[in-house]
């Protein structure tokens, strides 16, 4: 994964082309690129993140965002009413405990 200016490229090699492709993947905004070496497809990310944030300012509108930090998150009733009551046990808010309860999962994932 790479960042610049808060977007996050991800990137695969195509070893049918012979070519690293890589996509933006934290926007709804399509925006890709490509390149052959690991310098290539690191300047032709930065330079397709520029690129995107040039085309919006030419156009007057904002460029999305890379996430607000808000989600809306849907539970069954009974896992509503469990979160809630394992937040209340914990002494914090149910945002908290959902933040806590994600941190702790990617936590694990990693390692």
């Amino acid at each position: 994964m790479m960042n610049y200016k808060g977007y996050i490229g991800k990137v695969e090699y195509d070893d049918e082309n012979r070519i690293f492709t890589g996509s933006v993947i934290n926007v709804r905004t399509v925006i890709t690129f490509q390149g052959r070496t690991v310098d290539e497809i690191e300047d032709e990310f930065k330079a397709s993140v520029d690129d995107y944030l040039e085309w919006c300012r030419e156009d007057g509108i904002e460029p999305e965002k890379p996430y607000s930090g808000k989600f809306n998150v849907r539970f069954t009733p009974e896992l509503h009413q469990q979160a809630a009551v394992g937040a209340r046990i914990l002494g914090i808010s149910l945002n908290s405990f959902v933040e806590k309860s994600v941190r702790d999962e990617l936590k694990a994932m990693s390692g």
